[in-house]
């Protein structure tokens, strides 16, 4: 067999997993730990975003949970009533409330987080390490505290409540949000939204490979490996940097906007610093750079929390016979204690680019 045949019979039985997982796990597990395998689909798309900007520019950025932000908000005001609500001329146009379908919402999610990308990679062209860092943390604490307060005197966001009664995901006539009846089988919500977010996930993954291998993504390993030679030798620093902070944050817009169709409520809360470092550490902990790596990376650090909740509780009571610490407190805990572990003794992460690795001196 040669090594051709072997690759595809390699990728057919991936794409055959893939095919079956959510029912083995469903019938294994329970929904819960399907409706983990679709946020680990919807991470996967948010840290190969932060990785066009993180690992192969090599800007810091602490507040890309902004853009999902974005995206999400966006999804949530073009379907609902929120804004039918509140502007009594949109009301009159649309007296059941805004519903704009998917094909029209998620790309308008993707361009405007792109075109937030813009507004802050440009006044950062200068900064790089700590500085810029601190910039972004504060972009994304700024468009948090935007979301809050945007209910006075123009009710926009509806502040810390959030917005309910957004219409879930449609494909043509086939709603996402309930079961359908497929070739005589019952498919559960949770399971399409699965196939959804893997075929989406799927087209990421192939545009950020080329991406990495184009012109632009060797531009973007040149500065992140040494800005001014890269602008020494001729590359356009500026417009490759804005390139890298519009294209990630345009993948956070379109992970916000299945987000919010996939939750059908949203709220600031749920795009805080926290989420901006998760992503951070899915990119770093796989492997900064490295496709596979930070996809490996975004499922460990989703499934890795939820095993500890459903693990921690039952392993005191095994041990000691009762539970000594809240299971939510040793969760975080023990998943802290493992992120140190994995730094100190692979600080090039988990799956990293053999490059990186060897720059890191962890070639064996």
């Amino acid at each position: 067999m040669t090594s051709r045949q072997q690759a595809t019979l390699a990728a057919a039985g991936i794409a055959a997993v893939l095919a079956v997982l959510p029912f083995l796990v469903g019938a294994g597990f329970g929904p819960a730990w399907v409706r983990v395998l679709d946020f680990v689909l919807l991470y996967i798309l948010l840290a190969l975003g932060l990785n066009i900007v993180v690992g192969f520019a090599g800007l810091l950025d602490l507040g890309y949970v902004a853009f999902y932000a974005v995206g999400a908000y966006l999804y949530a005001l073009l379907n609902s009533p929120h804004l039918a609500e509140h502007f009594p001329a949109l009301a009159a146009q649309f007296p059941g409330g805004l519903h704009f379908p998917i094909w029209l919402v998620l790309p308008a999610g993707a361009v405007l987080a792109g075109v937030f990308g813009v507004v802050l990679g440009f006044p950062t062209l200068r900064l790089r390490g700590d500085y810029l860092a601190i910039v972004t943390l504060g972009f994304g604490e700024i468009i948090r505290i935007f979301l809050n307060n945007l209910y006075a005197p123009v009710n926009i966001t509806n502040g810390a409540l959030g917005l309910t009664q957004i219409d879930g995901v449609r494909l043509g006539s086939v709603a996402l949000d309930r079961s359908q009846q497929i070739l005589g089988f019952t498919v559960p919500s949770l399971h399409l939204y699965y196939y959804l977010f893997l075929f989406l996930a799927l087209v990421v993954v192939l545009i950020s490979i080329r991406l990495e291998d184009s012109r632009i993504g060797r531009a973007w390993v040149a500065i992140r490996e040494d800005e001014i030679a890269a602008k020494a030798c001729g590359i356009n620093t500026r417009n490759v940097k804005l390139l890298a902070f519009a294209m990630g944050a345009s993948f956070g817009g379109l992970a916000g906007g299945l987000f919010a169709g996939f939750q059908q409520f949203v709220s600031p809360e749920s795009f805080q610093l926290i989420d901006s470092i998760m992503i951070l550490c899915m990119v770093v902990l796989g492997g900064m750079g490295h496709i596979p790596g930070v996809i490996f990376g975004a499922l460990l650090l989703t499934v890795l929390p939820e095993l500890f909740r459903y693990g921690a509780g039952p392993l005191q009571k095994l041990l000691f016979g009762a539970v000594m610490v809240e299971p939510e407190a040793l969760r975080m805990l023990l998943f802290g204690l493992t992120l140190v572990l994995v730094m100190l003794f692979r600080p090039a992460g988990l799956w990293p680019d053999p490059r990186h690795r060897q720059e890191m001196g962890g070639r064996r």
